[in-house]
């Protein structure tokens, strides 16, 4: 009798422990991005699926530490709101870590390192810093730290238009409705090499060192699983090989 109640206890954890398990396995976050932040994350026109930088890191980064995840599309403007409300689990759309959005959100390890740059028009040589842009139209993206940058620097002595996606903006400059664009520096450097090559030029040094996170909810569970998944993706060599394939190698070379 006591040997086959010792069988049944243990065949009883072992039950609760691969019960446990497969619940870990099963589990599915909701995460959010921004689908215009390219080469990030940008919608491929003939899959239909979301694709860049970031998506390839949040898809190494959700198996590594555990879990599946549901991915959605929103404005760039409401992604700290739906996670500090709960909405979304996570979010990955190449959010500059700052002590203000620290206060609602917790942020994993840092990820990316950026800044801000300025973009012109090719034939435009008036304007070579922020300074100059005292008197001009610029153009930025809404709820960004470049909006925020440009409020706190030039105030009302430039025309600031706020854009809700980077495509609208570098349109506008584009189009003429803006001398210069201020955003993101590997943003403004991929369209100036893609749809604006020719068209536009970088201009300029590298404003605000700025370092990427993945947001998550306060409090989450989640945030040491996935910093303990970017540092392994940097140990075994994955998350230079994900750099080079949109931005080349890490160091330059």
């Amino acid at each position: 009798m006591k040997r086959q109640f010792q069988a049944a206890s243990l065949a009883s954890c072992l039950a609760l422990g691969l019960s446990a398990t497969a619940q870990a396995q099963d589990t599915t976050l909701d995460v959010v991005t921004d689908p215009s932040f390219v080469p990030f994350e940008m919608m491929d026109q003939d899959s239909g699926e979301m694709v860049g930088f970031d998506m390839d890191i949040i898809a190494e980064v959700a198996e590594r530490a555990g879990f599946d995840y549901n991915l959605r599309t929103m404005d760039f403007n409401g992604i700290i709101p739906a996670i500090q409300t709960g909405n979304v689990d996570i979010a990955i759309a190449g959010v500059t870590i700052t002590d203000e959005r620290a206060e609602i959100v917790d942020f994993s390890d840092p990820y990316y390192d950026s800044g801000l740059r300025l973009l012109v028009n090719a034939n435009d040589d008036s304007i070579q810093s922020v300074e100059d842009l005292e008197g001009k139209k610029v153009g930025t993206k809404i709820g960004s730290t470049s909006y925020d940058f440009l409020q706190e620097n030039l105030g009302d002595s430039a025309d600031i238009t706020p854009y809700p996606g980077s495509s609208d903006m570098y349109m506008a400059l584009l189009g003429g409705s803006v001398d210069a664009v201020f955003y993101d520096a590997p943003n403004v450097g991929y369209f100036s090499q893609t749809q604006g090559e020719g068209r536009t030029k970088v201009v300029g040094p590298l404003y605000e060192g700025q370092q990427y996170g993945i947001v998550l909810v306060k409090g989450s569970d989640w945030v040491e699983p996935v910093n303990e998944a970017l540092v392994s993706m940097k140990e075994d060599g994955t998350y230079d090989e994900i750099h080079s394939k949109w931005f080349g190698s890490p160091s330059g070379e």
